[in-house]
């Protein structure tokens, strides 16, 4: 490791360490630290998305803190109900918003699988948790679609059951909880809706993979689709479909090496003052390149990916800490730390070899 490097993965334990509070809860962001630029958005908030990455980084960091996020879980608002997670929490577990986003339950169970890959023994003090959500997660599936309006990752579009519109990364998300599901608590219903759910996304493309699909597709790429080769393990970096996905990826929202999520993005992660926005155009998003780090270096192409990883770097000179976006001027702020962005650089660098 370069000096760079080493103070990058130290300062990123201190990140995961200070979005990990007492309680269990992992949040996006610590927003009251001093080093958090005050004209950011608050972000102290928990998507269970976001701590799922940060659980696999603390795995290769040798941090714990899933138990007590996974007990945490247990305690949200409504789960007990309905054994299902919603768009994000406050840090008591109170919803703050209310959308469902089927990524974020099958993430919680991809987050207890990775945990417990090596020790399936151990999982079962978590059966409850385990039982309820996988059960849920195939209840509220119907066929092809899901039974609930549900949004996808970015919070900025909705899927409708009378569409049977999936969004793709969120499906490939579920379909991978499922089989983690399954492959700690072995249970055919989950075994089954996992295949099911992965068969309606195969058999829905044919050439390359786009945001959403159904009787109305969202044809746009996003960064996002990278979710299909890992963590979801769905599609081969082989399959022609993939290939021709990044190929538009890096066609159309990379520049320069730094990875857009979309099209015509526009959000910046700036505050909302007299209900005004000042959006002014996103930024790059780091962890999206770590993403591309992660999908090249899975497809053996290490100089590639170290192009990705590198653009970080050089963009992170005499900076500690990772933010949300890179902008290129100097009047946009970002988000900073985010703990998405350096638990994703702890995984890049772990399958470089560099951890």
């Amino acid at each position: 490791m370069t000096k760079q490097i080493r103070e990058l993965v130290k300062n990123s334990k201190k990140v995961i360490c200070d979005c990990s509070l007492p309680n269990g809860a992992i949040i996006a962001a610590n927003s009251t630290k001093p080093d958090f630029p005050k004209e950011a958005k608050y972000y102290k908030f928990v998507w269970p998305r976001d701590a799922m990455y940060t659980c696999f980084a603390a795995n290769i960091l040798g941090l714990k803190i899933h138990e007590k996020f996974f007990k945490w879980c247990m305690k949200a608002e409504g789960w007990e109900k309905s054994g299902l997670f919603y768009e994000k929490y406050y840090i008591n577990g109170k919803k703050a918003l209310h959308h469902f986003q089927p990524d974020q339950t099958g993430s919680v169970l991809i987050a207890i699988y990775d945990y417990y890959e090596n020790k399936i023994e151990e999982c079962w003090k978590f059966e409850e948790l385990i039982t309820k959500t996988a059960n849920s997660l195939c209840r509220v599936w119907d066929k092809d679609h899901f039974k609930l309006v549900s949004q996808d990752l970015w919070e900025e579009r909705l899927c409708f059951p009378d569409l049977r519109d999936n969004f793709t990364y969120s499906l490939a998300i579920c379909a991978k909880g499922l089989e983690c599901a399954n492959n700690l608590i072995p249970k055919k219903t989950w075994e089954n809706t996992s295949k099911e759910m992965g068969k309606v996304l195969q058999k829905n493309f044919k050439n390359n993979f786009y945001r959403a699909f159904g009787k109305i597709d969202d044809q746009r790429v996003d960064g996002s689709l990278l979710g299909l080769v890992w963590p979801s393990e769905l599609i081969s970096t082989k399959d022609e479909r993939m290939m021709k996905t990044v190929e538009t990826i890096e066609e159309k929202i990379v520049e320069d090496f730094g990875v857009y999520r979309y099209e015509n993005d526009e959000y910046d992660g700036w505050m909302y003052k007299k209900r005004m926005q000042r959006e002014k155009g996103a930024g790059y998003w780091p962890l999206l390149n770590f993403w591309m780090v992660i999908y090249y270096q899975r497809d053996g192409n290490r100089g590639k990916a170290l192009k990705y990883y590198n653009k970080v770097l050089k963009d992170m000179k005499n900076k500690k800490c990772i933010p949300e976006q890179f902008f290129d001027n100097k009047i946009q702020v970002s988000v900073s730390p985010l703990c998405w962005s350096h638990s994703m650089f702890v995984i890049a660098s772990k399958m470089l070899g560099r951890i």
